[in-house]
């Protein structure tokens, strides 16, 4: 029933409609991907305070630590970075490059250096309601995905998730936003630099992450 009444709603009032009816602490995340802009300006627009989760793994493009800065600056984020447990070293001289271990190998990388980074900031923070930027129209494993959905511990607000490659283009010129620097490279999606491909260097478009493996990194497969 809500998800009808959201279906009808902007983006915007979505985000409004979550800060006024959802239990707070409200908190934001974002990996500052090609278009990341978006979600964060639609957030910090409807609150300048609002929490902002971004986790670093260690193995992030440069460009990706100066977009973040650009964009940090520009909309004067209230930014928490969180990172794994164990340093990038640390996990390398224990377990190897699990990224190339299969499928497998690289689930348990997922796991430590997004999933439980991301677990343990929604926790400190006591987030009850994470709002974040995915769209159905960017893999088919998130074709489904609700505007709204509760997991037992806390909601989980999508306020993009019908808007097109279109509408995130619209929003980003409308408010002279900036797209990641790398998306004028070909890279459409952007990750780690060890599972990252732009479209030039693959045969498709669900090969520019996770070899083809597979689209999510556990961030949005699981009840976080």
């Amino acid at each position: 029933m809500v998800n009808r009444e959201l279906a009808a709603q902007s983006a915007a009032e979505r985000v409004q409609w979550a800060l006024q009816n959802l239990p707070g602490r409200h908190v934001v995340s974002s990996s500052f991907g090609a278009q990341a802009a978006v979600m964060l300006h639609l957030a910090t627009t409807a609150d300048a305070e609002i929490d902002v989760v971004f986790i670093d793994t260690g193995y992030l493009f440069p460009e990706t630590y100066a977009f973040v800065e650009k964009i940090k600056q520009r909309l004067n984020l209230n930014l928490h970075t969180y990172l794994p447990k164990r340093s990038a070293a640390q996990q390398e001289a224990l377990h190897g490059q699990r990224w190339l271990q299969g499928r497998s190998g690289l689930e348990r990388y997922n796991q430590e250096n997004k999933v439980e980074p991301m677990q343990r900031a929604l926790g400190e923070l006591g987030a009850q309601t994470w709002m974040t930027g995915i769209r159905r129209s960017q893999a088919d494993s998130r074709t489904a995905t609700p505007f709204l959905a509760h997991n037992g511990k806390r909601y989980k607000v999508a306020p993009i998730a019908d808007w097109s490659d279109r509408d995130v283009h619209r929003y980003l010129t409308e408010h002279d936003l900036p797209y990641h620097p790398l998306w004028h490279d070909g890279y459409i999606s952007i990750g780690d630099v060890h599972t990252t491909k732009s479209v030039f260097e693959v045969d498709d478009e669900s090969q520019t992450r996770f070899f083809g493996m597979k689209r999510e990194c556990g961030l949005h497969e699981t009840a976080i």
